[in-house]
Parts: structure tokens; C-alpha cells; sequence
């Protein structure tokens, strides 16, 4: 499987949607480990949001939000895909941009399910240290035989504040490529201005037949 920087972001999100075909991981329960637990409880949801059949995104939405707020540390997420100008950031900026982005982040992965058909995987039980965080080892096989590593970086609260494709590569970090040219164009503005318009955009767009 030939994977490319731009290619990165798009497999690790849809990798963590296809996960949740497979239906509940063996020997990855929540007793093995606390960090096992946000997810465990993820894909349970994202699977319940494909068996619902609904091919309509606001829908997948509703039923995936919630939780997706629950398990992933969106203020984490954000200074890391923002980079070193977060810290410049007023306290209200930092809060307009963490709200926008922690929409447009369950947006994105919900937007992904319909791709998610005929994906295998598992989960480790248990977790590895690192340092202050716990790293969730998952392996991904596509309805087409390729094998793909997703790991999830879980913080001391037991909550996921990130995904590594292929063990190292940050889908945080990855994103702020993408941040950077509105930041320099009109600052934390602009940047909300981003997010919600690429929001606004996938829930716009017609589902595919």
C-alpha cells in the first residue's frame, strides 16, 4: 500500500471509521486497560451510526457527536494542529477556534463512514506507555488486503488526544499544514472562518448514490 503526506490524513480518519465494521474488538475491552476504553467505546459508536443505514450526514452526526466530544481532548488537539501561534492567541480567539474546530473534526470523521465498508481491524489489549500518555495499538485491513497501523494517543484523563498512522505520523499535526494559510492571512479569524466553511461545506454536499 503506497501511502503519500497527502494521502496520511485522509487513511487515518477513514481508518478510524472502517475499524467499526468489524463490530466490537477481541481482547480489547475496557477492563484491560482505562486507555483501551475511549476507543472501544468510539468504534461501538461509529458502528451504530452504519447500522442505522442513514446515508444522511447530519444524521450520522447526531448519533456519533456526543460521544466523539466525550473521548477525544479537542482543547489537546487544537494547539498542536494550530502550532506555535496558538500561544499568541487571546483566551477568547483560542475558545472561538477549539469550538469551531471540534465541529468541523466530528463533521470530518462522520463524513467518512460511507467509505467505511468491508474494513477489518483490531486492537491490542491494553496499552504502551509513553511518557504521560498511553499509545492504543490498532491494525486496519481494508476490504482489499492492505494492512494499515492506527494508534491512538490516550492522555492521563483517558481521553484520545490524537492518531498516529503507521505508529509515528500525527494526524494533528498534519493538519496544520492546512491552518497555517489562513492564520497568516487574517489570524484566528480567519482560521474559524476555515473550519466553518469546510464544515459547512461536507454538510452541504449531496451523499453519493
Amino acid at each position: 500500500m503506497r501511502l503519500t503526506r497527502r494521502s496520511l490524513p485522509t487513511l487515518a480518519l477513514l481508518a478510524a471509521s472502517a475499524v467499526a465494521l468489524a463490530g466490537a474488538p477481541q481482547g480489547a475491552r475496557a477492563e484491560d486497560d482505562p486507555a483501551v476504553a475511549p476507543v472501544t467505546k468510539l468504534y461501538g459508536k461509529v458502528e451504530e451510526a452504519l447500522k442505522s443505514g442513514s446515508s444522511d450526514l447530519k444524521s450520522r452526526i447526531e448519533v456519533i457527536g456526543p460521544t466523539f466530544k466525550e473521548v477525544f481532548d479537542t482543547a489537546a488537539m487544537v494547539p498542536v494542529a494550530v502550532g506555535p501561534k496558538w500561544k499568541a492567541l487571546k483566551p477568547e480567539q483560542q475558545g472561538a477556534i477549539n469550538d469551531a474546530f471540534t465541529t468541523y473534526f466530528t463533521t470530518l470523521y462522520a463524513n467518512r463512514l460511507s467509505q467505511a465498508a468491508g474494513g477489518k481491524f483490531d486492537i491490542k489489549p491494553g496499552a504502551e506507555a509513553r511518557g504521560a500518555t498511553k499509545v492504543v495499538h490498532s491494525k486496519i485491513t481494508t476490504k482489499d488486503g492492505d494492512d494499515t497501523d492506527v494508534d491512538y494517543v490516550v492522555n492521563a484523563d483517558n481521553k484520545i488526544q490524537d492518531v498516529l498512522l503507521n505508529g509515528t505520523v500525527s494526524e494533528v499535526a498534519s493538519m496544520r499544514a492546512g491552518f497555517n494559510e489562513p492564520l497568516k492571512k487574517g489570524g484566528a479569524d480567519a482560521l474559524v472562518k476555515y473550519l466553518r466553511e469546510r464544515t459547512d461545506g461536507m454538510l452541504a454536499a449531496k451523499p453519493k448514490p
